[in-house]
C-alpha cells in the first residue's frame, strides 16, 4: 500500500518483533551509539543519537539494535534481494530520499535470502516491501518500486506518525563521537529542571516535563534549550489522542476558528510540512480578533522554536508575521 493505516494511539494493531530479537546481539555497523547530545535519554524530543551512517545493513542477529534506535528516530526498512530487478529500482530512491531528510529518518536494508526471521516476520511474500520501525513497532507500508513523488509522501506520513507517539529525535552521522582511545566520553550532566523535564517525557508524563521546562525559563529566561523544549513538549501534548481524520475535519469545517486551524497546524508541523502550518496560520491570522490573534502569534514563535530559528523558513514566516501585525 502506498500509504500508512490511520494512526492509532500506540500503534496498537502492529506486530510486535521483540520476541524475534529478545537476545543480546553482537556489535554492528547499524549498531547505534548512545546519544549524541549531552544527556538527552533516547527518545527525547530533539534528542540526537550517533551513527556510523543514514543507510546500514541489518540482520536476523542484529535487529534488536534497530528496535532500540527506533526509539529515537522513525526507521525505514527495506527488504530487498539481489536478484530482484524492481528492489534495485526503489533502492536508490529510497538512498536519495533518506539523506535528504538529514537525519530525521534511517534506512535499514535487509537481504530477505539470508534472514529469514526478518522475512516471516515483516510478511514479505514478495519484495521489494518496505515497512517502517517506530518506537520498536513495525508499520507495513508498500510493496514494488513507487516513483519518488509516492515514496516521499510514505515517508511525509511515516513521520508524522511517529510524532504522535513522541519518537522525534535525529540521527547524526559523526565518527567524532568516541574519543580517541575508542572510548564513548560520560556525558555531562543536564541542568537539574531539564533533567526532570527528560525523565518526564521518559515516563510519557508530558504535564510535568511541561511544568519543568517552565520552571527552568522562570529561572533563566534566557535558557534557550528549556524554551526550545517547552515547544516541543508542549506541541507532543497537544498531539496526544487526537486523530488526524477529525483534526483536518474540524478545521474544514470551522476555517476560521483559530483552535481547529492551529490544531492541523500541529499535524503539519509533526510531519515536517513546516510551509503548510506557516501558511496555514499566516493566511488565517488577519480574519482574527485581537485574542486570536494572540494565540496564533504564540504558536507561530513555538513553531520557530521547534524548526530552529536560523531555518530561511522561519525567517520568512517572521517577516510575513511582521507585515501583518505593522
Amino acid at each position: 500500500m502506498t500509504g500508512l493505516p490511520p494512526v492509532p494511539a500506540g500503534l496498537r494493531g502492529a506486530v510486535d518483533l521483540s520476541s524475534l530479537v529478545n537476545r543480546p546481539a553482537p556489535s554492528a555497523a547499524g549498531a547505534p551509539a548512545q546519544p549524541t547530545a549531552p544527556g538527552q535519554p533516547a527518545g527525547a524530543p530533539g534528542a540526537a543519537v550517533a551513527v556510523p551512517a543514514l543507510v546500514v545493513d541489518a540482520t536476523d542477529a542484529t535487529f534488536s539494535q534497530v528496535l532500540e534506535l527506533s526509539n529515537t528516530v522513525p526507521v525505514i526498512v527495506d527488504l530487498w534481494a539481489e536478484w530482484c530487478g524492481p528492489c534495485k529500482q526503489l533502492s536508490p530512491v529510497l538512498d536519495k530520499l533518506v539523506a535528504e531528510y538529514a537525519g530525521r529518518l534511517l534506512l535499514v536494508k535487509v537481504d530477505v535470502d539470508a534472514n529469514p526471521q526478518l522475512t516471516e516476520a515483516f510478511q514479505a511474500q514478495s519484495i521489494p516491501a518496505v515497512a517502517a520501525v517506530i518506537g520498536g513497532r513495525p508499520v507495513q507500508l508498500f510493496v514494488g518500486a513507487l516513483p519518488e513523488a509516492q515514496v516521499r509522501d510514505v515517508f511525509e506520513q511515516v513521520l508524522e506518525l511517529a510524532a504522535q507517539n513522541g519518537v522525534t529525535g535525529t540521527a547524526v552521522v559523526d565518527g567524532a563521537a568516541a574519543s580517541e582511545d575508542g572510548e564513548t566520553p560520560e556525558p555531562e550532566p543536564l541542568p537539574p529542571h531539564h533533567q526532570d523535564a527528560y525523565d518526564a517525557i521518559d515516563r510519557g508524563d508530558y504535564d510535568a516535563a511541561i511544568t519543568a521546562y517552565r520552571t527552568a525559563i522562570a529561572q533563566d529566561p534566557r535558557d534557550q534549550l528549556a524554551v526550545a523544549g517547552l515547544a516541543q513538549v508542549s506541541l507532543i501534548a497537544r498531539l496526544q489522542g487526537v486523530t488526524i481524520a477529525d483534526v483536518r475535519g474540524a478545521a474544514a469545517a470551522e476555517p476560521t476558528d483559530v483552535d481547529a486551524q492551529l490544531a492541523v497546524a500541529d499535524l503539519d508541523v509533526s510531519g515536517g510540512h513546516v510551509d503548510d502550518a506557516f501558511d496555514r496560520v499566516l493566511t488565517v491570522f488577519p480574519s482574527l480578533d485581537a485574542a486570536g490573534k494572540d494565540a496564533a502569534r504564540t504558536r507561530l514563535l513555538d513553531y520557530f522554536e521547534i524548526v530552529g530559528l536560523d531555518d530561511p523558513r522561519v525567517a520568512a514566516a517572521r517577516r510575513r508575521l511582521t507585515m501583518l501585525l505593522y
